[in-house]
């Protein structure tokens, strides 16, 4: 090979030449020898053969899918498990008697689940009207149109709605925006538990049970 040529393979572009591979893939079926020649320099081996270099990232690659396989069935099996959690929970909540009895088995059963620090039911004197005039302000100023409020609170606003400071909370205003007939606050130590971003699918089921029990206590 003349000292020109090699000049020019020196500058070569490597973008170039991964072009080129790639628009032929037939290459190394013609120049099947390169596949053994050719070494790759490798952090533990020192150098490996292009094939053996193959080999070693499919294995790296099934190994990935294999991780993620496992983490989305345990995610499914963990949704799942909340899916009939709740489930079960709406039904025995309509079973009982007294809004009091609701209150005692809601928040017994949510922090046994899901370890929070605090489930709070909270009633209004009217729709609207809570015995503490602040938390009227507080839910107009937190609550979105649907009646949620997923996040972080001040610590004066977490001491008023759920008794103590706390690293993340969920509002869900009861009935009607503006008119609500009660709150259910659920308080985590967990900052990043409840978040703006969050579904809310099975909070509006349970939402929509405890509006109705608010009506018939109302009613009662």
């Amino acid at each position: 090979m003349s000292q020109k040529n090699l000049i020019n393979l020196n500058h070569v572009d490597p973008v170039l030449v991964r072009e080129y591979l790639l628009d032929h893939p037939d290459f190394f079926s013609r120049y099947p020898e390169l596949l053994l020649s050719m070494q790759i320099p490798h952090q533990d081996r020192g150098t490996v053969s292009l094939v053996e270099r193959q080999q070693m990232m499919l294995r790296e690659r099934v190994g990935q899918l294999e991780e993620e396989i496992t983490s989305l069935l345990s995610v499914a099996a963990r949704n799942e498990e909340i899916y009939r959690f709740y489930s079960e929970l709406l039904f025995d909540l309509l079973a009982l008697d007294t809004l009091e009895a609701v209150q005692q088995e809601l928040a017994a059963r949510l922090r046994a689940q899901f370890r929070f620090t605090r489930v709070r039911l909270l009633s209004a004197r009217s729709p609207g009207q809570f015995e503490q005039p602040e938390l009227a302000l507080i839910l107009k100023r937190r609550l979105d149109e649907r009646g949620y409020y997923l996040g972080r609170l001040p610590a004066a606003e977490a001491r008023l709605l759920v008794g103590i400071e706390t690293g993340s909370v969920a509002l869900i205003g009861l009935g009607e925006p503006g008119r609500w007939q009660g709150l259910l606050a659920i308080a985590s130590h967990d900052p990043s538990h409840f978040v703006p971003e969050m579904g809310t699918m099975l909070l509006d089921q349970l939402k929509q049970l405890l509006t109705f029990r608010l009506q018939q206590a109302n009613r009662g």
